[in-house]
């Protein structure tokens, strides 16, 4: 049995043009391997292709050529199986308002066909805290509650793969947490989770591996911590004893200083170390009062990468 739970090789995926407009390519030929047991973060701006390659996945649109395996089953060779390894819990929140809670697992676990010996609505109500809703209609839930139904709803079936399509849009605090703490569940006990967000930070701290895609094609895949490396951009923050009267200078230092009376001191940390710094601040005689230190986060490397890539895609077309 492979160790991928995803593999995508040659993925494109062409729109029809209407009324005369040209055809549309979402997808450009995409290879990702998505290992098992992984959080795996899914990255792009939006119309990035990202919700074409997801509904790929989940069987809801026919792509135009290449290959797709889940959990060691092709798409097209075995196409019931490779969709009941998966689960999709959408963006969009498309529930029936007459079910309820209970009502729509129940609906949903027998479209998989699984057995009412083998169904756990119950546990899953109780799992996502919507157990005292249970036979409330979907209509009368709040957004929250919705949202927390598409996700048991995508685990009925007991999938190999969850695949999380913005799941924290719009939600409060309480509902993040209590959402990750059950994503964290799920995958310790070995749950493949496919992340897309556009909160970065969350992906940050939850994925260990992410592709960011553009324009319908990859634009790199790498661990979460070599994507972080990829940028070796600092900051260093001073808080200074008395008002600053001139700003540090040195090779590789770019100083500003902000409204508040600190000293930003930008450098790079393969050319300049940190010393060196503090020694141009000491030698402008500045004395210190507090100091931190910020390293690049996700938001930076998404943003390096994803603007670099369009200029280059305009400089193809120019």
């Amino acid at each position: 049995m492979t160790q991928d739970a995803i593999r995508i090789e040659g993925l494109k995926k062409t729109y029809r043009g209407g009324r005369g407009e040209p055809e549309k390519q979402a997808l450009k030929g995409i290879d990702l391997v998505v290992p098992r047991g992984s959080v795996f973060g899914l990255l792009g701006p939006n119309g990035a292709g990202k919700s074409t390659l997801i509904n790929i996945l989940a069987g809801l649109v026919v792509k135009s050529a290449g290959k797709v395996t889940i959990w060691g089953f092709d798409q097209d060779a075995n196409p019931r199986q490779s969709r009941a390894s998966i689960g999709v819990m959408p963006q969009e929140l498309n529930l029936d308002p007459f079910f309820t809670p209970r009502g729509a697992l129940e609906v949903h676990a027998g479209l998989y066909g699984v057995p009412k010996a083998q169904r756990r609505s119950d546990g899953i109500l109780e799992m996502i805290g919507l157990s005292d809703k249970a036979e409330a209609y979907a209509r009368t839930l709040s957004g929250g509650m919705r949202r927390r139904l598409l996700l048991g709803r995508a685990l009925v079936h007991r999938p190999h793969v969850l695949v999380l399509d913005e799941p924290t849009a719009g939600v409060d605090i309480e509902l993040r947490q209590m959402l990750w703490a059950n994503v964290r569940k799920l995958n310790q006990q070995g749950m493949t989770i496919i992340l897309t967000t556009h909160y970065l930070e969350e992906a940050q701290e939850m994925c260990d591996q992410i592709a960011i895609i553009n324009q319908g094609e990859k634009i790199v895949q790498d661990s979460t911590a070599n994507l972080l490396g990829r940028l070796d951009a600092r900051t260093m923050v001073i808080l200074p004893d008395a008002p600053v009267l001139a700003l540090p200078d040195g090779p590789g230092i770019k100083a500003t200083l902000r409204d508040d009376g600190a000293v930003v001191l930008s450098y790079h940390s393969q050319q300049t170390s940190a010393e060196q710094v503090l020694e141009s601040v000491r030698a402008a005689g500045i004395h210190i009062r507090d100091v931190k230190t910020e390293e690049a986060d996700l938001e930076d490397v998404f943003l390096a990468l994803t603007s670099s890539a369009s200029q280059s895609a305009r400089s193809i077309r120019a």
